[in-house]
């Protein structure tokens, strides 16, 4: 059972060979596959805006669930990469907007 969630992604998705998925410690296999899991959740919605996700949301409310975890996924991985600056609140009114 192992091998559906460990070498199948590994091979399919980011094309390793049996060879290299078996020379490779399995703490950086781990690795691997949580950020083909972090990319695949951060681009899941990409082409798509807010506007169309509350359309697909009438029949599929988990939609908006997702989109904004993917939203606030790759928000903080663009803080961390220095992509986007953290917005410094200074005032109420910019709290309420």
């Amino acid at each position: 059972m192992e091998a559906v969630y460990v070498y199948i992604p590994l091979m399919k998705e980011l094309n390793m060979s049996w060879e290299e998925i078996k020379k490779i410690p399995r703490v950086e296999l781990d690795g691997l596959l949580l950020a083909l899991q972090n990319y695949t959740n951060i681009h899941a919605f990409d082409g798509y805006n807010d506007k169309d996700i509350a359309e697909m949301s009438k029949n599929k409310p988990e939609m908006r669930q997702q989109y904004a975890e993917s939203k606030r996924l790759k928000n903080s991985f663009e803080l961390k990469a220095g992509i986007k600056k953290r917005e410094v609140i200074s005032s109420l009114s910019q709290v309420l907007r």
